[in-house]
């Protein structure tokens, strides 16, 4: 039986370690908050949810996730590929996810702010549920043409969503377990003095800053790539983060604030590619745009690693509806906003606007 007083006074990550479920939505909550009291550090360690230095560092690492996402998706995109590409960038961001809250407590007693910028920046920027539910939408309506029938449809569908989930929550708990292996063998390091926080918190601001000159400046042909979705990536994740610390602490039966921004990140996803697909093309720049929109805001909106961890915390039976009902919303959400359009012959299941090349 679960023992409430334990599961209220450890961190999340220890509390799933020891394979307890979560029965209180402010503990749930804390996945995406930084080390605080419930970690048993000391006031001058604890730093709050919208502390500048929380925020700040929340910027070069949506940054760094939405690159290394959109990098492992081109390295594992090629003809006659086995494993679909998203389930490299999923099983990855939630390995390190898993590392993360595993680490949390040593992350509160160096700094703090490292621990939400790895979990809920990195991570939750490098995995992408948006992405996911608009791969398994493309397999159900065969995008790309294949030459199959409606069963090998389903079957792709089905598998893309049978093998994200698994693989998720198998990397989670396999990077927790690693973590807990190895780290015995590393000596805490001395804390950051202040100056070093502060020179931190100030190069994680001008890191963003740069994405705007990044954008307008290097070639155009950079903008669908690359510079258009790094531009879009921390306000994806703030609203995400937003989202999560006011609202997932008010609902005991779900986290509503990840909820919301999946199914939200899901919905405009489906717009953007439909905005993709009219038939009378946008601009090349505003195709560019779109690309980036989807792949930088959208992608960091939503996340598999928090998801995932979520789904890991919570009890049995609310784990099952959390997952049934985040699965099945974005379905509905990408039915009425994409399969609308597609069927009533309004709009192309393959994008129709060019994207900038010069």
């Amino acid at each position: 039986m679960l023992d409430l007083s334990s599961t209220q006074h450890s961190d999340v990550g220890s509390i799933i370690a020891r394979h307890q479920a979560i029965d209180d939505a402010n503990s749930l909550a804390s996945i995406d908050h930084p080390p605080s009291e419930v970690e048993e550090l000391p006031p001058v360690k604890i730093y709050r949810p919208l502390s500048i230095h929380v925020l700040a560092l929340l910027m070069p690492a949506s940054i760094f996730g939405v690159l290394a996402r959109l990098g492992l998706q081109a390295l594992t995109t090629y003809s006659g590929e086995s494993v679909f590409p998203l389930a490299y960038v999923q099983a990855t961001g939630c390995f390190i996810m898993g590392v993360g809250l595993k680490m949390k407590v040593p992350f509160g007693n160096f700094y703090g702010p490292l621990y939400t910028a790895l979990t809920t920046g990195f991570c939750g920027s490098l995995t992408t549920f948006s992405g996911w539910q608009v791969d398994v939408f493309n397999s159900w309506v065969n995008s790309s043409q294949f030459h199959r029938g409606e069963l090998r449809d389903f079957m792709d569908g089905l598998t893309k969503t049978w093998v994200t989930l698994v693989l998720s929550l198998v990397s989670l708990k396999f990077g927790m377990y690693v973590c807990g292996v190895a780290q015995p063998y590393f000596p805490a390091p001395r804390p950051p003095s202040k100056n070093v926080r502060y020179t931190l918190t100030i190069l994680a601001i001008l890191t963003y800053a740069a994405t705007l000159p990044a954008y307008f400046f290097l070639p155009r042909n950079f903008r669908h790539q690359a510079t258009a979705a790094l531009l879009f990536s921390f306000p994806g994740t703030l609203t995400r983060y937003l989202l999560s610390i006011n609202l997932n602490p008010r609902v005991k039966t779900m986290p509503l604030g990840t909820f919301m921004a999946n199914s939200f990140g899901t919905a405009f996803l489906g717009f953007f590619h439909v905005l993709q697909g009219l038939p009378s093309a946008v601009s090349p720049n505003t195709c560019s745009l779109l690309q980036g929109l989807g792949d930088g805001y959208c992608g960091c909106l939503t996340t598999i690693s928090t998801f995932a961890a979520e789904i890991v915390a919570l009890e049995g039976r609310k784990a099952v509806s959390y997952t049934i009902i985040s699965w099945i919303t974005g379905q509905l959400l990408l039915v009425v906003i994409m399969g609308s359009s597609f069927w009533g012959g309004h709009v192309k299941e393959q994008m129709t606007c060019s994207l900038q090349t010069s």
